[in-house]
């Protein structure tokens, strides 16, 4: 496994983060349990920032918190100078609990209802991304009720296919979010907006996808969305003061996964943005995306003991470990992959290949397919790396599995931001109707 960020093998054998035991971590907060590498997470924001700080651009670096939403995160995010996107009623009023700022956080999604519409108002926050003309006319609506002045931007499909799973593309044209550019909807939606009292149109936001490792999707989105500007401005007379490029930046997950460093992916956008809006005479705008996964992801490992396994000798070796789907989706969803070891053996010699499948009642419960580990004993700690997004944050209780406690580990000192989950969190929410408390059964 790619050690990542603070990690390193200890004199112990076993594999430290943060200067953190993570056999010790495992003893004293169970498994499953998700690890974050504070510092790393930190050397992640620093280096957006920084990077954007060298283009010259007016920029906002937002922190897209579907990948990880905690109130822990909120406030490194805050502390860090990044703004935040939230796509839920929950994750917002997560992002205010913790104290941010709420003119610095974006509101995403393509089904706002009324009511996250009207909390977002109320706590006054920096803006919304519109996803199609059904909100844009509500959130004009409701926030003339209360009379203020909405910022928005458009989302925009512009019809660029990132190189990635189906499933996590979202800037083509058949896609469930945004107004198309190709069709004509983007500038309807734009003289709409124009004319409406009660929202202020920034700009547009364009997002093709995620786990991206080239750069020229986003140069070609950037072409675009540029020509589109300049169209909006030499028609209606309107010119926008930002463009959202919206994140997808990718990770490493496993050997093949060859993604660019930060300052890459920063610097062709500033280069394709300058000259692109250079080249059509336009105002520089200012520059806003959204990173999620590339801040967290490989900040997350998440710790599990081995329980039973099964040898089919010429097939494979299925080794259980006390968690699966419900603490880690994304196998099951889109054949997501990745690296692990022995997390008390770290040093060991690879042995065997095996497959690590989950506790739950799935034939499709497997956390990763064919890995070389040393030969694996009951007991021993798996450590299964790049969990940091959306694993805690699609995290489920099904076949009533409690949720996975959260650490953060910096400088030799684990700090719980999430408490594990206990049997009265499972029942807390359900209630037995007082007609069945009255049942007498037949004798």
């Amino acid at each position: 496994m790619y050690l990542h960020g603070t990690s390193t093998i200890n004199e112990r054998n076993h594999l430290e983060i943060g200067g953190c035991d993570t056999v010790e971590l495992a003893a004293a907060y169970g498994t499953p349990l998700y690890v974050m590498d504070e510092a790393l997470i930190r050397q992640r924001c620093s280096e957006y920032m920084e990077a954007f700080r060298a283009s010259g651009l007016k920029f906002q670096v937002a922190y897209a918190s579907k990948a990880f939403c905690v109130m822990a995160m909120c406030r490194i995010v805050e502390e860090e100078g990044l703004a935040l996107d939230v796509v839920s009623d929950g994750e917002l009023y997560t992002a205010l609990k913790a104290g941010f700022p709420a003119q610095r956080i974006h509101f995403h999604g393509n089904n706002k209802t009324p009511e996250e519409i009207g909390m977002a108002l109320d706590a006054g926050i920096g803006c919304f991304v519109v996803d199609n003309a059904v909100e844009l006319h509500m959130l004009n609506a409701i926030a003339g009720e209360k009379g203020v002045r909405a910022n928005i931007l458009l989302r925009i499909t512009p019809g660029v296919e990132a190189h990635t799973h189906e499933y996590i593309s979202t800037g083509q044209t058949d896609s469930k979010f945004g107004f198309d550019l190709e069709n004509g909807a983007a500038f309807e939606a734009v003289k709409q907006a124009a004319d409406l009292p009660n929202v202020e149109l920034l700009g547009v936001h364009s997002h093709i996808g995620s786990q991206i490792f080239e750069v020229d999707g986003f140069r070609l989105a950037v072409e675009k969305v540029a020509a589109f500007a300049a169209h909006v401005r030499d028609k209606l007379s309107l010119v926008f003061r930002v463009i959202n490029l919206g994140g997808g930046f990718g990770i490493r997950y496993t050997e093949g996964d060859t993604p660019l460093p930060v300052a890459a992916y920063v610097q062709a956008i500033a280069e394709a943005v300058k000259e692109q809006f250079g080249n059509l005479r336009y105002p520089l705008p200012e520059i806003w995306t959204e990173p999620g996964r590339s801040i967290v992801g490989d900040a997350g490992t998440t710790l599990y003991t081995v329980g039973t396994y099964k040898d089919i000798p010429g097939v494979r070796k299925y080794v259980a470990v006390d968690g699966g789907m419900t603490d880690n989706p994304r196998p099951a969803l889109y054949d997501a992959r990745y690296e692990a070891m022995l997390a008390n053996r770290g040093g060991d010699p690879a042995e065997e290949v095996v497959s690590v499948a989950g506790k739950c009642c799935e034939s499709g419960d497997m956390l990763i397919w064919d890995v070389k580990l040393p030969a694996v004993r009951s007991g021993d700690i798996l450590a299964v790396s790049c969990t940091g997004a959306y694993n805690y944050a699609m995290a489920s209780n099904y076949n009533r599995l409690r949720r996975p406690a959260v650490v953060f580990v910096k400088d030799g000192k684990a700090d719980v931001v999430v408490k594990r989950e206990s049997y009265d969190h499972l029942l807390g929410n359900d209630l037995i109707p007082e007609r069945m408390l009255k049942v007498t059964r037949p004798v």
